[in-house]
Order: C-alpha cells, then structure tokens, then sequence
C-alpha cells in the first residue's frame, strides 16, 4: 500500500459569481462518517461529473458511485468559466495548422463528441435553454491585425470544409450594441452555458445513481487491494479512483514537474437597468472571444431566474505554480477589465462590476492531457489545457470507458496522445511564462 498526503489544498481568488446570483440550493451533506463504495471520483467539475454520469451508463445497478468535492458543487472552477463549449480548433493563425489537418479534424471531432454528451445531459436533466443552449461561437477583432486572424481562420475552415459566416462591423454592432468590434466570424457547433447552473443540474440529475459529498476535501490517499480516501471528518474506501481535480493532481504527488497552473480573471456587472439596456441596445444574450488569444472575451447575459441582465468581462493571466494567486495580481486584473469594459461600453458610464474572481486552468508544455491509469485501479482525468470544459467532459468520459470497457472507438481517438513534456526549472519557469504572457497582452493592443 501506498500513502498520499495532499500536500496543499487550492485556493480560488473571489467569488464564483456565476454561482451567487442565482437562487442558493441546499446542497450535499459532507463526509462525516467512513463509507464504502465502489467507484470514488474526486472532483465534482466538467470531468468528474461527466465520469460519473459515464460510469452510471456502463455499470450495474448494483456497483455504488461516489463523487466528492473539496467546496460546494459550482463554487471552484467549474463554476468560474465563461461558459464556452468550443468544438473548432481555438488558435486563428492558419500557418499553426500547416500540415495538422488530420489532427484538427480528430480534435474537432473529440470536441463534438463531448459536446453532444453535454446536451444529451441538458436535455435529460431538463435544463432550459439559459442554461445550455448551442448558438455556435463568435471570434470579435476590433484592429486590423485581429481582422487579419479571422479572415486566415476562415481560409483554413473553408479548407476542412467547415461552414462559416462573416460579419462586418455593423453586424457586430447590431449584436452587442457596441462600436467596438471592426468584424467577426461565427461558426456552429459551438455550445453556451451558465456555468454554474449547469453544474448544478447536471449533479442534481444524477442525485439518484450518484452520491454526491460537497465540503469534503481529500486529505490523504492510501493506495493498495482497496483504496482509502481520507476527508477531514470521514473515510472512503473504494475499489476504484477516479482523479478529477485538474491542476491539483501534482498535489497528490502525480505528474511532478509536468504541469502549469494559470489563473485567468474576470468581472461580471451589476445588473443593467432597462435603461441602460435600451442604451446598449444589441441582442438579449451573445459572447464573443477574442480574434487574438491574449485579447478580452466579452459575453452579454439575459435574466435568469432573477440574475438580472449582466455583462462579463474576462482578460489577463498570469502562472502561479503555488495555486494561489496574489491580490496584486486581481488588483491588475480589476484595472484591465474597467479599461476593456469602458473602451467597449462608453454608453455605460455608471455601471459598476459586481463580483470580480479568478479560476485555475492547467496547462503542459505540448498541450497534452495528465491522463490515464497511475496506479492499479487509480484513473487520472487531469490537465485540460485551458479548455475545461470540452476537454474536462472528453477526459471525464474517457476515464470511465477505460475503467470499465478498456477500450472503445471513442478512447482509440482520446488516446492518441503523447505524456505531459517535462518543464523547465524554477524560477525560469513562472519568470519566463509570465513575461511571455504580459508581452503576448501588449501585443494583444486593442483587442485586450
């Protein structure tokens, strides 16, 4: 037997806003007693969930399922994205696909394929469609030079054969409400969502195969014939792991020096007026990201269930490989998004940000996944390179098809991948990444 002690525990800067304004649930209990079951996934997010429900398909009635969460179901990263599902490939520089066609067209394919399972879960968990929807993706650019990305995106599209529309300024205009935006590109196929609404209806939805443990974070992992998973109050005991935490495998002693932990920020508004939102004018709901990278990913939310009509804005990131992020890193963050929402919004003059956070992301050197089985009966589901929740669900999925069937044509596509690459020493590292990062936003110009 082998023992894990969780050497630190994550922290998320701020709220999850996404969270705080809908309506509060009752939640889960916490571990207080010890249990046994067969199958444990630790992480309630993208990739647990969807392992969990995954599990519930192919297992017996008989087999037990457990998930824990370290806090409440929709209040860590899950919760803190902005809500992209994306099914094409991210970068907009054509000349990076040179000579990977076949690859993007198995990774759009991957995409798809979690992306489906998602609204297979929408639709059986009967969330409505401010919850989940499939409006497909707008790429905004507001320089000549963002311009000049989409329409090298859109070449390379025409290319695999993927359908595509244009849209001028006016058009974008007519969107948003803003003059911002110089030209955009929509594709479908892309999915919404309210992040944390979806979480919750998605646990919600699995109340009766699944139990679910909110507040019970894992503090020690034992190893062997049967596995204990120990949480502050309680123990687990179960015959097979599923490790669903992302970033936070390193801290049960996997994948060392392997993996970047990056956090990204946003600002979510008060809830506009209905003058203010004659001012804005643009349609009820849209989002756009960004035609560079490091630009600000801008998403106009209509009321739901009383959250009132609001705009997020999300830019800057910064490496932390201590998963914590300093407060001068969110006070950074708070300035750059107060300057891309006036640059974009200067109809709003007294619309103030309600809720400001962060979220973790993790990310390997050449973008592959901390996947696989680590130990005997012990499954990581880990490292979605900045796209959790398309590749959380994928990595979600996959483990549980490789736990139980071994193989399928689905995990013939996913596995297709190489290790995380080793990463350079510390303090070349975060000092590199993070001046590459802060020089990639100066390039980014206008479009941050």
């Amino acid at each position: 037997m082998t023992q894990k002690r969780i050497s630190r525990l994550p922290k998320d800067p701020g709220p999850s806003a996404w969270n705080s304004i809908i309506e509060p649930e009752t939640g889960y209990d916490s571990i207080v007693n010890d249990i046994e079951t067969d199958w444990v996934i630790v992480g309630g997010g993208w990739a647990g969930l969807a392992a969990a429900r995954r599990l519930s398909q192919l297992l017996p009635k008989d087999e037990t399922i457990t998930v824990l969460e370290a806090k409440r179901i929709a209040e860590g990263p899950a919760g803190r994205n902005s809500g992209f599902m994306i099914d094409l490939p991210h970068d907009l520089n054509s000349e990076a696909y040179a000579g990977n066609s076949d690859n993007d067209l198995k990774q759009i394919k991957l995409n798809r394929h979690a992306i489906d399972f998602a609204e297979s879960a929408a639709i059986e968990y009967n969330m409505p469609k401010a919850v989940f929807s499939r409006p497909g993706k707008i790429t905004a650019a507001s320089t000549a030079q963002g311009v000049k990305h989409i329409k090298s995106y859109s070449q390379h599209l025409a290319e695999m054969g993927e359908s595509f529309e244009l849209k001028d300024a006016d058009s974008m205009r007519g969107i948003t409400g803003s003059s911002f935006y110089m030209a955009g590109l929509k594709t479908e196929g892309g999915a919404m969502v309210h992040p944390a609404a979806y979480i919750r209806a998605f646990a919600n939805g699995l109340r009766s195969r699944v139990q679910i443990f909110e507040n019970s974070p894992v503090l020690e992992l034992k190893t062997g014939s049967s596995h204990v998973l120990s949480t502050p109050k309680g123990k687990v005991k179960a015959r097979n792991v599923i490790l669903a935490v992302n970033g936070h495998i390193q801290s049960f002693g996997f994948f060392p020096k392997r993996l970047m932990h990056v956090f990204t920020y946003a600002s979510m508004t008060r809830k506009l007026s209905s003058t203010e939102l004659q001012l804005l004018g643009g349609e009820p709901d849209w989002s756009l990201l960004p035609a560079d990278p490091m630009g600000t990913t801008v998403r106009k939310i209509s009321d739901y269930s009383g959250s009132g009509d609001r705009i997020i804005v999300r830019n800057l990131a910064t490496m932390n490989q201590s998963l914590e992020a300093p407060i001068n890193d969110m006070k950074r963050a708070e300035f750059m998004q107060d300057r891309s929402f006036k640059n974009r919004f200067p109809m709003l003059q007294n619309v103030d940000m309600e809720y400001r956070w962060g979220g973790r992301l993790c990310l390997s050197l050449n973008a592959m996944p901390a996947f696989g089985e680590l130990e005997s009966r012990v499954w990581s589901a880990c490292c979605q390179n900045g796209l959790g929740t398309v590749k959380g669900t994928l990595s979600g999925i996959a483990a549980a098809e490789q736990a139980v069937l071994g193989s399928s044509d689905f995990l013939t596509d996913f596995l297709d991948h190489q290790a995380p690459s080793k990463l350079p020493p510390e303090p070349f590292l975060s000092l590199g990444a993070n001046m590459m990062m802060r020089w990639k936003q100066w390039q980014a110009g206008k479009e941050l």
